[in-house]
Parts: C-alpha cells; sequence; structure tokens
C-alpha cells in the first residue's frame, strides 16, 4: 500500500476550518481516543522536538516537528516536521501530512470550536496580536466560521503586519495595522494572541464582553498576557483550557499563580453545552496544543480522501 504524501498545499486543501472544527468536536465524543503524553525534548534555550503520538479505534498518528523560537529571524518557519498516519488495524502508512499546515489549521480550528462554543459577541471586530502563521490560519478561520469582517492587526514586525492586513484586505475583510495592541482592545470583542511568547505582550484588560484565544505559550516559561490580567479573567470573567495538559504547560496562567486544574476543559464544554453558560463576563481561552488535535486532523484528511475515492 503506497502512502499518500501531501505537501503543504495539499494538507490545506484537505483541512477546511469549518469540517476540522465539526471533526475536533467529534473527537472530543469519542471513546476510543488515547492520546499519552506528548514528548518534548530541549534542543537549546530556544529549540525543542516535539514527538506526539495519538490513536482511535481506525487512525493513529504520530506527528514529529522541531520548534525553533527565533527561526523567523533567518527567514525559516519556526514549526518544521511531518504528521505520519496509520491504520490502526494493520499498522499501514497511510499518509504523511506537512507538520506546520497541520499545527496552524487545527490549532484555528481548536480556537474557533472555543469561540463557537463560549464567544459573548462572536460577529464583532477581530484583534490578532502575532502576524504569523498562526495569526493568519485564525483570520482565515474567523472569517470563515464566525464571518468576522474586521479585523485590527498588531505585530512586532511591521512588514509581518502589512502583510497579514493585505490577506485579509485580499479575502474581503477590512483590516488596518495598530501600533499600540493594549489599546485597541477597547474596539475588539475577538481577540487572538499569536506571538512567539518570549515576552509579555498585552497588559490591559479586554472588554467585558470579550472573547480572548492565547495561543502562543505552550510550556511554563512562556507567556504573552501579564499575569495580573490572567487573574482579573479569573476572578471577574471566566477562563477555560484546551486540555488537562494545560495544568502544567499553560505559561500565561501558571506564571500567574493560578491553579489551572481548576479550569473547565473545551472537552468539558463538548460533553456538557450547558457549562458553556454558566457564566457572563469576559473569556479567556487558553490553548497549548495536544496531538488530540493532530488526530482529528487526519480523520478530517481521511474523510476527504474516502469522499473522492
Amino acid at each position: 500500500m503506497n502512502a499518500m504524501i501531501f505537501n503543504a498545499q495539499d494538507t490545506a486543501a484537505g483541512l477546511p476550518y469549518l469540517r476540522l472544527a465539526d471533526c475536533i468536536k467529534e473527537l472530543l465524543l469519542d471513546a476510543s481516543v488515547k492520546v499519552p503524553p506528548r514528548l518534548v525534548h530541549a534542543i537549546s534555550d530556544t529549540s525543542s522536538l516535539f514527538v506526539m503520538p495519538a490513536s482511535d479505534s481506525q487512525v493513529a498518528i504520530t506527528k514529529l516537528i522541531s520548534f525553533v523560537a527565533d527561526n523567523p529571524s533567518r527567514q525559516l518557519p519556526a514549526i518544521q516536521g511531518d504528521v505520519v498516519v496509520f491504520d490502526a488495524l494493520t499498522g499501514q502508512r497511510v499518509c504523511l501530512l506537512d507538520g506546520p499546515t497541520v499545527t496552524a489549521r487545527r490549532t484555528a480550528a481548536v480556537s474557533l470550536l472555543a469561540a463557537q462554543l463560549l464567544a459573548p459577541k462572536p460577529n464583532g471586530k477581530l484583534l490578532i496580536v502575532g502576524a504569523g502563521v498562526q495569526g493568519r490560519s485564525h483570520l482565515e478561520a474567523f472569517a470563515q466560521g464566525l464571518g468576522v469582517s474586521e479585523v485590527m492587526v498588531s505585530s512586532r514586525s511591521r512588514a509581518s503586519a502589512d502583510a497579514l492586513v493585505q490577506h485579509a484586505i485580499n479575502i474581503g475583510i477590512e483590516a488596518q495595522v495598530v501600533d499600540n495592541a493594549d489599546e485597541a482592545l477597547a474596539e475588539c470583542s475577538l481577540v487572538v494572541t499569536s506571538t512567539s511568547a518570549q515576552h509579555i505582550a498585552m497588559r490591559a484588560r479586554p472588554r467585558d464582553d470579550a472573547f480572548v484565544c492565547a495561543v502562543g505559550a505552550f510550556n511554563p516559561r512562556m507567556t504573552e498576557w501579564a499575569p495580573e490580567v490572567c487573574l482579573h479573567m479569573a476572578q471577574h470573567g471566566r477562563i477555560v483550557v484546551d486540555t488537562r495538559d494545560a495544568d502544567h504547560e499553560a505559561g500565561d496562567l501558571l506564571q500567574a499563580g493560578l491553579d489551572v486544574s481548576q479550569f473547565a476543559s473545551l472537552q468539558n464544554l463538548v460533553l456538557n453545552s450547558t457549562v458553556a453558560t454558566l457564566k457572563t463576563g469576559p473569556v479567556f481561552f487558553k490553548s497549548c496544543g495536544w496531538a488530540g488535535w493532530d488526530l482529528a486532523a487526519a480523520r478530517c484528511v481521511l474523510q476527504g480522501m474516502r469522499g473522492m475515492s
């Protein structure tokens, strides 16, 4: 059996955001899903190798990627690698997916699902802080899934901000660059922070009707949001995490001294939809990543492959 090899473009085509968000929701309802803790091997202070297996009753995957925080300064992507997809019954390799594309699209689709469940005002203006790959994928996912029509972009790199604004305009969204992301919070009910999380990027409080999706920090040493903002969100709004792995990985929350295990996970919300409406106020969704999301992406691609056969 010859495995299909998907390049970045093919992988993206197999992962439309709305269908992928549905696949993520379906995965959270599937009792056969098994996801062991990911192996994170530190290569240096700013780079790591990730080995992330997962399986269900029909599909098994392993994601093997490297993360090098300062690669953008070398004109190289921060994330590189692959997702290998196997038939769980026979062990045969079915396909090979582009790792960075899977990471970008499944992370944005997780955020989209969280926004669909939790955002107090899902059709408002969007602020994106960090104009890299994740900023672009979240722009596309929120435009397609929430109908976002206005976006403000903040980035340490003016060239990156300008490029993302131009992409937004190209897909029919009104867009502008803003110099001060903290000030822009007052205008936006949707906020995505997708920075390199090497330094605090946000110090102001979001609006009372805000949905904040923080995706940049995925280990205890990384942070995007000031501790006092996280404490405010815990006291006056609500915090939801993507998985229980965030209990020991959510740097923004851990550095604020919060007990992350007390916060609901996305699976809690999917299994009990009433949990999503139990509290009013701003919502802070902390996403750290999980191999289960990559498994959902593999399932999404396989659905598409079966549909073409």
